[in-house]
């Protein structure tokens, strides 16, 4: 059988025998009501596990909205219209609401970032400033000894509402809920206390019972407390096509009950060969996009087994930090090593690559020469014919093949 797969701006085709074809993962088709704004207004009106956000906020107190910031999809300038509203028919004044930028350890906005970020309506009435890690309270430490540090004027506001998009996160399970808490508006200490527990088993995408890090999260936002959230999930053109509000657990749970009907794909075993795509430009500019789809292919290939990772990674490795570790370490098993002593940004996907590469082999087609991608640990090949015969060669002419054209949207998740 003849698959396609997005590479770059094109295409690579791959000729597939049908007796080891095992399967073709793309996101599910899931009926959808509202979109955009609207379901966002519906969401408020409809809130899981408390009353409306108008009934529990009060005039006069002082309002922390906690968003995300640039380098997430969160579409913060369309829910804060109907947020607004909702603060306002609370007797809530503007000048008692600061919308701020959760930046965990990123970098500072421009105001010109801020006001995309926030939309016309909220960067003119309220208050929207980055949060600011230099400024924090001491609120506790979790029972695994993260530090809850949080930037004052969250810290010190009456009541905290928190915004987020869920999506599938390898390490915390799901993004959205507390996580605008922690890391969004904690200390780069705090963080790296949380994040050190990427390395555990239990941490991994789809997971909350059990994560070390989810887990983590939601005891330091339970000591800051969180009033109200309103997340949102995207489809694949980064719309709006559910939204929960409420609670800052079970209505994050609903959300991400959502995402697993869209983006998780069941399947009866893990297999010998998974060839995984980001889907082609933008998404394969770099080998630090890239890397989501494999990450999300570790969950679909047996132990000893080959993922053949498609991206086109014209731009190289894409972050400073990722291609210091990529590029100076001695060994993957190095990286795991470090991650859990020293994290940083960056050095998180070296160490997230380093993980799969304990279990699987990868074999990488992309426009990065063939000695420098040997270099940092992958296998080189020129197309994905030429990667999956190569694998046939390695692992039998009987080899199960699983095929993830969209890797980073499906989540596979082995029954056995």
């Amino acid at each position: 059988m003849k698959i396609e797969l997005g590479f770059g701006k094109g295409v690579q085709a791959v000729e597939i025998p049908e007796e080891n074809l095992r399967g073709i993962l793309t996101p599910n088709d899931v009926p959808h009501g509202l979109m955009g704004e609207e379901e966002v207004r519906r969401a408020l009106s409809a809130p899981i596990g408390t009353p409306p956000l108008r009934e529990i906020v009060k005039p006069g107190e002082k309002i922390a909205i906690i968003t995300s910031d640039i380098t997430r999809p969160m579409p913060t300038y369309t829910v804060m219209p109907a947020l607004l509203d909702e603060l306002y028919a609370a007797g809530v004044k503007a000048e008692d609401i600061t919308l701020v930028f959760a930046l965990g350890s990123h970098r500072k906005h421009t105001d010109e970032e801020r006001h995309h970020l926030a939309g016309d309506r909220a960067f003119q009435e309220i208050r929207c400033a980055d949060g600011d890690v230099s400024d924090v309270v001491h609120l506790g430490t979790t029972s695994r000894g993260t530090p809850v540090d949080i930037v004052r004027v969250v810290a010190e506001a009456d009541r905290r509402i928190c915004l987020g998009n869920i999506e599938y996160h390898y390490f915390a399970g799901y993004s959205g809920g507390a996580k605008a808490i922690m890391p969004g508006v904690s200390t780069r200490d705090a963080i790296q206390s949380n994040h050190q527990r990427m390395v555990q088993e239990e941490a991994c995408a789809g997971r909350i019972a059990g994560n070390p890090v989810r887990e983590d999260i939601e005891e330091a936002a339970a000591l800051c407390g969180v009033d109200f959230i309103l997340n949102v999930v995207l489809d694949e053109h980064k719309k709006i096509v559910k939204a929960v509000a409420g609670d800052v657990t079970a209505a994050h749970r609903e959300g991400c009950k959502f995402l697993d009907s869209l983006y998780r794909k069941e399947i009866p075993q893990r297999e010998d060969i998974v060839i995984v795509s980001q889907g082609g430009a933008p998404k394969d500019l770099n080998l630090y996009q890239t890397q989501k789809a494999l990450d999300n292919a570790k969950h679909a290939v047996k132990k000893g087994g080959v993922v053949i990772l498609v991206g086109s990674c014209k731009e190289g490795l894409g972050e400073r930090v990722f291609e210091e570790w990529m590029t100076t370490s001695p060994s993957p098993e190095s990286m795991i090593e470090r991650i859990g002593r020293d994290f940083q940004l960056g050095g998180h996907k070296a160490a997230a690559i380093a993980m799969v590469l304990q279990n699987a082999d990868i074999y990488l087609v992309s426009d990065l020469e063939p000695d420098f991608v040997s270099s940092i640990f992958l296998k080189p090949y020129a197309s994905v014919q030429e990667a999956l015969d190569a694998a046939f060669q390695k692992l039998g002419p009987d080899a199960g093949v699983l095929v993830m054209p969209y890797g980073g949207s499906t989540l596979p998740h082995a029954m056995a």
